[in-house]
């Protein structure tokens, strides 16, 4: 067996208790994503002591930017604006599900300003995103879309139509590049940091 080392011990017992009363909606694995010592320190303490996205319950990077969290439902492996430069706005609403990357510089825009008065937002439908998701850098996603399972989504694309299922897109707009083979990663396999809910276990059979 192989041995833990304190370092180890700390980073789990200590670090890993506070991450999960921290952020109820973290949902990751234990081991292999990133250590909880450096989700405090990077995450924990700009957001919740220098209130950067202080109302998400998910780790958001201090550049980033999470807008109407309260809005946004999501499933495990994904937590919307934990990386650099993210601006995701909700205010209609989006729907992500699980095993999804969001790459630096990603802008998740729900909801456009109204034309004859640019203080309020247009009300429509939420963004839905489905599973196994890959969303470039740099790419934008605009209002009412519907993007399916199993898609990669080019760096500095645009989303403006609705995505398919089992494809890679690319471009301004957005069109559909070539087909996509089916995702191979068993995520049942995965040891997570808690229980899983059971609204998300579907992703894992």
């Amino acid at each position: 067996m192989q041995k833990i080392t304190l370092k180890e011990k700390i980073d789990f017992f200590l670090f890993g208790n506070l991450i999960n009363f921290i952020y109820p909606e973290y949902f990751r694995p234990k081991f292999g994503y990133q250590s909880y010592r450096k989700i405090f320190f990077q995450y924990f303490i700009p957001q919740k002591l220098f209130r950067l996205n202080p109302n998400v319950n998910w780790p958001v990077h201090f550049t980033s930017k999470v807008i109407c969290p309260e809005k946004i439902e999501k499933g495990i492996i994904c937590d919307p604006g934990d990386n650099y430069g993210n601006y995701i706005q909700a205010n209609n609403g989006i729907q992500f599900g699980s095993n999804i990357e969001i790459g630096p510089g990603v802008k998740i825009i729900s909801a456009n300003h109204e034309p004859q008065n640019y203080s309020k937002s247009k009300s429509g439908k939420p963004i839905i995103i489905g599973n196994h998701v890959w969303i470039g850098a740099n790419v934008v996603i605009l209002p009412e879309v519907n993007i399916g399972n199993n898609v990669i989504i080019g760096a500095g694309s645009v989303v403006t139509k609705d995505i398919p299922s089992d494809v890679i897109v690319a471009g301004n707009p957005c069109k559909v590049i070539k087909p996509k083979p089916a995702y191979q990663q068993d995520l049942s396999k995965i040891i997570f940091n808690k229980k899983i809910p059971d609204k998300f276990k579907d992703v894992l059979k």
